[in-house]
């Protein structure tokens, strides 16, 4: 029971930096708090545009009514994805999907560039892939009408011209106090691509800093070879950091999907019930799990691949078996070791790291 414990603690610290540290202006007095010096987001590269990006990201004023940031839906203390199965928007909407994960954003092959990557096609965005271009992408939920409201990203940039703060941020960033769509949503996507988890206790095994626990390496096993689960979340890579996903499967989470998923995007009748694969940094704080939060725990999601993968047209070809869905049948035993290596995928300094934390404080 050793990996209960664990979890349990872990959990619990995640709730306690919840509460200590809030991800979401609570009230319109709420006032910017920036440290004097820059908090080394990037190496060589200028910190004032994501700490511009990180006043922003947490900033009610970019929705249209006041109420909601992007923080609301991207929450820290869960690895900035949501703890609810839809998030509700800037007139209590409800959105149609989970709030994915946004760590690690923008790595897919493992590698960790030192500055921030623009425009890669093989980068698919969102639960269907519809954005390649970070830049593109974080105005999406600012302009949607269920999230955020804005009509208009140049009306938003007229709009922040009225707060105090952003003159000052702005020139510092940019060089001028000019404030455009262009600077708004290149200023979040460096502060995005600057959220990265390295320091799991997976990393350092890897860097040979730290050991795994037998129930540890038992866990790392079945999921790596004889589950195959590292056959889409590609945990283990030359050097070990991926833990990522960007390609889309059908996991037979119904027989007939609602939501088409990526087919959505490419209208292709084969795609129908693909949804992106994510990353599994940081796992046990971002629940609910799957593209409409269906599974609350771990264990539910292990009950999907035990027995209860669903058949379906577009059925990945990894999750069949004798022309149907495969039966994985996982023993309480396997189960407890796959968790316990799941724990080890925790950074608990992307946390509560204060460089990516809510700069706004209440009195």
């Amino acid at each position: 029971m050793r990996f209960l414990k664990i979890t349990l603690v872990i959990s619990i610290l995640g709730l306690v930096l919840q509460s200590c540290n809030s991800d979401v202006q609570s009230t319109n007095e709420a006032h910017l708090v920036l440290p004097s010096t820059t908090d080394n987001y990037f190496v060589n590269i200028n910190d004032e545009v994501p700490t511009l990006g990180r006043v922003l990201f947490y900033d009610n004023k970019l929705s249209v009514n006041n109420t909601i940031s992007c923080s609301s839906c991207h929450k820290q203390s869960s690895a900035f994805a949501d703890n609810v199965k839809f998030s509700r928007g800037f007139e209590n909407r409800i959105t149609l999907r989970n709030s994915m994960p946004i760590q690690n954003i923008n790595v897919f092959s493992g590698v960790f560039s030192d500055g921030p990557v623009f425009g890669d096609p093989t980068t698919k965005l969102f639960w269907d892939g519809r954005e390649s271009d970070l830049r593109t992408m974080v105005l999406r939920p600012i302009v949607n009408h269920i999230e955020m409201g804005i009509t208009d990203v140049d009306q938003l940039a007229e709009k922040l011209k009225s707060v105090s703060y952003y003159k000052d941020l702005f020139t510092k960033a940019y060089g001028s106090d000019e404030i455009t769509a262009t600077k708004i949503s290149d200023a979040l996507s460096y502060f995005l691509q600057s959220i990265k988890s390295t320091n799991t206790k997976f990393d350092m095994a890897n860097r040979f800093q730290d050991k795994l626990t037998a129930l540890e390496m038992k866990g790392r096993q079945l999921f790596s070879d004889t589950y195959n689960c590292n056959s889409c979340h590609r945990v283990e890579t030359p050097d070990g950091y991926a833990m990522a996903g960007g390609t889309f499967a059908n996991i037979g989470l119904d027989p007939v999907y609602s939501d088409g998923g990526l087919a959505n995007v490419t209208g292709a009748a084969a795609d129908v019930g693909k949804f992106k694969i994510p990353s599994l940094r940081n796992v046990i704080f971002t629940a609910p799990y799957m593209h409409d939060g269906r599974f609350s725990t771990l264990e539910e999601v292990l009950d999907h691949y035990s027995g209860g993968i669903q058949d379906n047209p577009n059925l990945d070809s990894k999750l069949k078996s004798n022309g149907g869905p495969k039966q994985m049948n996982i023993p309480d035993d396997d189960r407890k070791a796959i968790i316990a290596f799941l724990n080890t995928l925790t950074d608990v300094q992307v946390l509560s790291d204060q460089k990516f934390s809510n700069p706004f404080k209440t009195n």
